[in-house]
């Protein structure tokens, strides 16, 4: 039998030909559907052509759960296909180089070092792990805020519970539209008492389109953080989801401690994929809360000293994954670097204030997200007058256009554009909009 041990640490080469793709069940290809054609990456059509959408939809809501796009459907075949060919021999050689290069690629698009990355499988894993594995004392403060996702809310009033720390809720703005950067910096500033140890803020939110200055309540936070211990310093922890994938940002220029994302959303991945990262002295108040594999192993077998465990391995959560959906994250980053973060943010940018700007321009509907790129990403909410946002996203259905509710207290409806969309779909969709008046 395969020691444990040697299963974890055998290394070796990925696979790097690629194998001819075969359907699998219950999926079915359009009919008549040519191969897409390799990325041109400065060409908008060919990135679109890399993806398997339905041709007859207009894709609006890509930041719930995305396609995948040919380089990364490839690799997940690749690496499928070798673990349905000896499923014991490929994980033992292959698992830990393939994770690396997935941090190695992560580190690049982020700006950061790769042995301050862990891996996860979502968003929400990750503000599990966080939250949860925080070292919080009786009577410090968690801050978060009414515009953060159940996940976030329900991590923090967990270790809250098992902790004794208070959690507390703020609002960082009442009109969405109408959202200042000195303002937020404010209502952070006033929300900081002397027992706060964390602020849990999100990035963009989905409830609103609203994307937080975090560059500079990180400057704010670095002010009063400056007049207190490490162990007192308050930790700034970002759910990045909607986020990463579209802003060209480093870690270093949002300046947080955490930055926490699924990776299966604007940025492309493998279904089931996300990260955390973490600046090195803010991991040291965190405890692992799922058992890591890798170096850690020989931690408990007693052959390695935990000093030796990378900081991302130790808090990467062990046992068995996707490892095909995990490994081809890889191809993620690197089909997004190819384009240039700074073309997709662009790109995604120009498309969501074309659509702003024709909706703002309608009597009979509310925008409730921000005109100003500064203040918003690639999330639009609106209402429109007379009507539930359940039945406009259902009238957008019939018309052939996806769009979403947020799923909040107050709904609104949502349109995302993104890399698989064009000029002529926002046309129509705005078309679409205008004659529910």
């Amino acid at each position: 039998m395969l020691e444990r041990r040697e299963f974890l640490h055998r290394a070796g080469l990925v696979i790097g030909a690629a194998a001819a793709s075969t359907l699998l069940p219950g999926a079915e290809a359009e009919p008549d559907q040519p191969a897409p054609a390799p990325l041109e990456s400065h060409d908008w059509r060919s990135v679109r052509a890399q993806f398997p959408l339905a041709s007859d939809k207009i894709h609006l809501a890509s930041f719930f759960l995305v396609s995948h796009p040919r380089p990364v459907a490839e690799a997940i075949e690749r690496y499928r296909r070798a673990l349905d060919l000896d499923p014991i021999g490929y994980v033992h050689e292959h698992n830990g180089p393939a994770s690396e290069r997935v941090r190695i690629a992560a580190a690049k698009y982020m700006g950061a070092q790769a042995d301050l990355i862990a891996l996860t499988e979502s968003t929400t894993m990750g503000l599990g792990l966080v939250y949860g594995g925080l070292d919080l004392k009786p009577g410090q403060e968690i801050v978060s805020t009414v515009h953060d996702h159940y996940s976030t809310q329900m991590s923090l009033q967990h270790r809250a519970e098992r902790t004794g720390a208070k959690a507390r809720e703020i609002s960082l703005y009442d009109d969405s539209a109408a959202v200042s950067v000195d303002g937020i910096v404010e209502q952070m500033r006033k929300a900081i008492s002397d027992r706060t140890r964390v602020l849990a803020v999100t990035w963009v939110h989905s409830s609103t389109g609203v994307k937080l200055p975090v560059a500079e309540m990180s400057r704010a936070l670095d002010e009063i953080n400056r007049r207190r211990a490490e162990s007192e310093r308050v930790l700034f922890c970002v759910d990045g989801v909607h986020g990463f994938g579209v802003e060209d940002m480093t870690v270093a220029d949002l300046g947080c401690d955490f930055l926490i994302a699924g990776t299966h959303k604007w940025l492309f991945g493998p279904r089931g994929t996300g990260l955390i990262w973490g600046r090195r002295d803010a991991w040291r108040a965190v405890h692992p809360v799922i058992p890591s594999f890798g170096l850690n192993y020989d931690v408990w077998l007693g052959t390695a000293d935990r000093s030796d465990v990378p900081t991302g391995d130790l808090m990467s959560p062990g046992g068995f994954h996707s490892f095909e959906h995990r490994w081809a994250t890889t191809e993620a980053f690197q089909f997004h670097m190819r384009i240039g973060k700074d073309r997709v943010a662009k790109r995604i940018h120009e498309l969501n204030t074309m659509a702003k700007t024709e909706l703002a321009r309608m009597k009979h509907v509310k925008l409730r997200t921000p005109m100003s790129p500064e203040l918003s990403s690639g999330i639009i909410c609106f209402e429109v007058d007379g009507m539930r946002p359940d039945d406009v996203v259902a009238r957008l259905a019939r018309r052939g256009i996806i769009a979403s509710t947020s799923p909040y207290r107050v709904s609104c409806a949502r349109i995302a554009p993104s890399l698989v969309n064009d000029e002529n779909e926002i046309e129509r969709t705005i078309a679409e909009i205008k004659a529910m008046a």
